[in-house]
């Protein structure tokens, strides 16, 4: 076995030294929450951040828990607090068109003023009205009125009196109507007496009765006349008493408003519904009775006018210092556009201006808004709702149910509000590409990419960051302070999540879940600091809470109910590696992989492919195997191989091609018929040319090897073959790093699979010297010794059977 390929236990864990830290604790240096080692996604956010103008709004892409949320609303926050506070946004009763409220935009702090005094103006009116006419003088004057039109009405009614009995009649009133009564000898006659007078009489008082009935529809007509002019002096003087009592409060919030024609506009029109609607503003004059059967109609009918003349503030931005920064989890088509919001009184469901909520586009109007992009596409109409608002410039507020066709309400229409805003998506980089490559939309109005790496350099710059962001961390959640050993410790944690030794993640949930389990370990142990320890002891137990079917697993690789061999050697048998994951937990899984070869001219059979087990990576893997062989030895023969390749006691699917140079290692056994050593497993894909290529989760791999060898016992020849660009990935445990220093354990790194064959069996791999001929009893040549035969036995040409006998 060629010792000189083999891995130091330095080459297989890059371990953070804590000397090169200049302080002792992280309570020495200055805590700092800014974003680490994404310069890419921060230059693309702050530059689309200054571009103010349409469409470019951004999409912040990557990996959960990257920090993109928080980046995000620490930097808008900063920026917005060098902004102009935005204006207030009210909505107005619209006297001309009441299920449009109109929509005015003051001064931030001037909307909630205004809100104010309008509510006072309110109550004023309700008292002062109720006062100018409900006192003594108000009757008094009202009677002067109406008995100065009264007495000429009198006149009128006595001037026909006159003229009807100059005229021989008599005037009857009643409440039907007028009647007249004729007078002969100074007796009024009732029908029957009328009856019983002649013909010529008869016709007298007709003529007579004509005439009086024209007469009297004059002075009829003169009466409503002055009964219209009475009531039109009453309503003009209750119009004079009316506006003496609230008009110099208008005019107050008129001379205050003054430089808002819109709220000047109104105030005139808040005026005028006033007197249209005096009846209405006075004392109730309801019966006791009636109030007390219905006493919610009866406030709602004294509410209903004065509520036209109140303010909704829509936003209040009285409390800012700068714009708006809005970060929400649950954009509903509500939430985001605002809704029109209702009462219901006895069935009947009712609203007002006063009942229009805002949304989120309004509150962050002139500002910006942060959002999950999947949160949007969770809730139904409110990604075109989104769309809709960024390609307008507008918010309409409007029913749910009118986007779905099936609203049967009358609502009120508010008038739209032009905005200004900045909105950033936060989500995945496969939404992305789904929404770029699938919403023309998307693309017009997210021009700004801001993607975020799930790793960084692991250089002095970002792991002095990492340390000040642990930092921070301390001093936000009040924990122990960690030493610089916790810290290098975090940092190897970081290198080890994302399994290269020359990056570190970038996923700072997950730094955070240790750091808190770190610090819990720490006060356990009543230690004055988080050290390297703790870190390791938070660690394994995180991986502890959710191996149990790893540990299961091995309990039966152990009991060889699972069979997988860690000792001897087997012809055509390699131990393949596989990773399995329950979620939360990755391990990795050894496999018997077995081969058979036989004559034919079938090539090589997949198991898994034929009963529809082998996903596609793994099935490429297998063709290409036919590739290399072909490539490799049938240059002068016909090939004629039939072959089987199996994962033994696999019972679910398989995928990948990681396992096809081990695939190709157990082929090339069973050809030359040298076994294998089955104290070594195999990870590594391989290509047509011979080449083994990277693959992932190399670190878990190993590990799930190691722990079978040292279960069943270390003997000092047990090892892993690895890709050799996997080197760089290797951040293995300390009991696989000890026993690789111990010499009790093995890690091959290999280029090729004539490297990998000759330390799987023992025996040289053998290359085609000037002549085109592998050396004799080299694993080539025993491959090339069989596959000729298999050919000659298939009745080819027998100008092959001395082509090694020259």
């Amino acid at each position: 076995m060629t010792k000189s390929k083999e891995l130091k236990y330095t080459d297989i864990r890059k371990e953070y030294n804590p000397d090169n830290f200049i302080f002792f604790s992280t309570a020495d240096i200055e805590p700092s929450r800014n974003i680490i080692g994404q310069e890419r996604a921060v230059t693309a956010l702050e530059f689309g951040i200054k571009i103010k103008t349409e469409g470019y709004n951004i999409y912040m892409s990557g990996s959960s828990g990257e920090g993109k949320t928080s980046y995000a609303l620490d930097y808008t926050s900063k920026c917005a607090k060098k902004m102009k506070t935005p204006n207030d946004w009210c909505y107005l009763y619209n006297f001309e068109k009441p299920n449009s409220p109109t929509a005015i935009s003051l001064p931030a702090g001037t909307g909630k003023e205004f809100k104010k005094d309008m509510e006072e103006f309110v109550k004023v009116v309700e008292q002062e009205i109720s006062k100018a006419f409900d006192g003594e003088d108000y009757e008094a004057e009202r009677n002067n009125i109406v008995k100065e039109f009264q007495n000429e009405k009198d006149e009128l009614i006595e001037k026909l009196n006159k003229f009807a009995f100059e005229n021989g009649f008599k005037v009857k009133t009643t409440s039907t109507g007028i009647y007249f009564l004729p007078i002969i000898d100074g007796k009024t006659l009732n029908e029957e007496e009328y009856s019983q007078l002649d013909e010529d009489t008869k016709a007298d008082i007709s003529s007579k009765s004509e005439l009086l009935q024209e007469t009297t529809n004059t002075i009829v007509r003169k009466a409503k006349e002055l009964e219209a002019k009475a009531e039109e002096a009453v309503i003009d003087w209750e119009s004079k008493i009316a506006l003496f009592a609230v008009g110099v409060h208008i005019k107050d919030l008129q001379q205050k408003y003054q430089t808002y024609a819109e709220i000047v506009d109104f105030l005139d029109k808040v005026q005028q519904d006033i007197l249209d609607n005096l009846d209405s503003l006075r004392d109730d004059d309801t019966p006791q009775e009636q109030q007390m059967m219905l006493p919610v109609l009866v406030k709602r009918s004294e509410d209903s006018v004065t509520q036209k003349y109140k303010v909704n503030l829509l936003v209040d931005n009285s409390h800012l210092s700068g714009a708006p920064v809005i970060v929400n989890y649950n954009p509903t088509f509500n939430n985001l556009v605002g809704k029109v919001e209702y009462e219901n009184e006895f069935g009947t469901l009712s609203t007002n201006h006063l009942m229009i909520k805002p949304g989120l586009i309004h509150q962050a109007n002139n500002g910006y808004l942060i959002l999950q992009i999947i949160d949007i596409l969770n809730n139904s109409y409110a990604w075109e709702a989104l769309k809709r608002t960024l390609k307008t410039g507008n918010i309409n507020i409007e029913n749910i149910k009118d986007q779905a066709g099936t609203s049967s309400i009358s609502t009120l229409k508010p008038e739209p509000i032009p905005i200004k805003i900045k909105v950033i998506l936060v989500g995945s980089s496969e939404l992305y590409q789904l929404l770029y490559m699938h919403d023309r939309d998307f693309k017009k109005l997210f021009k700004i990419k801001a993607d975020f790496d799930d790793s960084m350099t692991r250089n002095k710059k970002n792991v002095y960051k990492l340390a000040q962001f642990i930092s921070a961390f301390c001093q936000k959640e009040n924990s122990l302070p960690f030493d610089k050993t916790g810290v290098s410790g975090v940092v190897d944690y970081c290198t080890w999540l994302v399994e290269d030794q020359t990056k570190m993640t970038t996923k700072f949930n997950e730094i955070a879940d240790i750091l808190v389990e770190a610090n819990a370990w720490a006060e356990i142990d009543s230690a004055s600091y988080v050290n390297i320890n703790h870190v390791k002891k938070a660690i394994s137990e995180k991986i502890n809470r959710s191996n149990k079917y790893d540990k299961r697993l091995f309990e039966l690789l152990n009991d060889k109910t699972i069979m997988v061999d860690t000792e001897g050697e087997v012809v055509g048998q390699i131990n393949g590696l596989s990773i399995l994951s329950t979620g939360d937990y990755s391990f990795g899984k050894p496999s018997k992989i077995t081969a058979t070869t036989y004559i034919g001219k079938k090539g090589i059979i997949n198991v898994e492919r034929e009963i529809d087990m082998s996903g596609e990576s793994h099935s490429k893997g297998i063709l290409i195997l036919s590739g290399y062989i072909g490539q490799k030895y049938a240059q002068d023969i016909p090939l004629s191989l039939s072959a089987t390749v199996c994962f033994e006691q696999l019972y679910s699917g398989v995928d990948g091609d990681s396992a096809s140079s081990t695939e190709l290692y157990a082929l090339l056994s069973s050809l030359s018929d040298l076994p294998i050593k089955q104290g070594l497993a195999v990870t590594g894909s391989v290509n047509q040319r011979g080449e083994i290529q990277p693959i992932g989760g190399a670190t878990q791999k190993i590990e799930g090897f190691f722990e079978l060898c040292k279960i069943r016992g270390l003997t000092g020849d047990q090892g892993v073959l690895i890709p050799y660009q996997n080197i760089k990935n290797l951040m293995l445990n300390d009991e696989v790093v000890q026993a690789v220093k111990d010499g009790l354990f093995h890690i091959y790194p290999v280029k090729t699979i004539d490297e990998g064959i000759q330390l799987l069996t023992g025996v040289k791999a053998g290359t085609l010297n000037a002549d085109g001929i592998y050396p004799q009893n080299t694993v080539n040549y025993l491959v090339y010794e069989k596959l000729k035969k298999f050919a000659m036995i298939c009745g080819y040409d027998d100008n092959i059977r001395n082509k090694h006998n020259t």
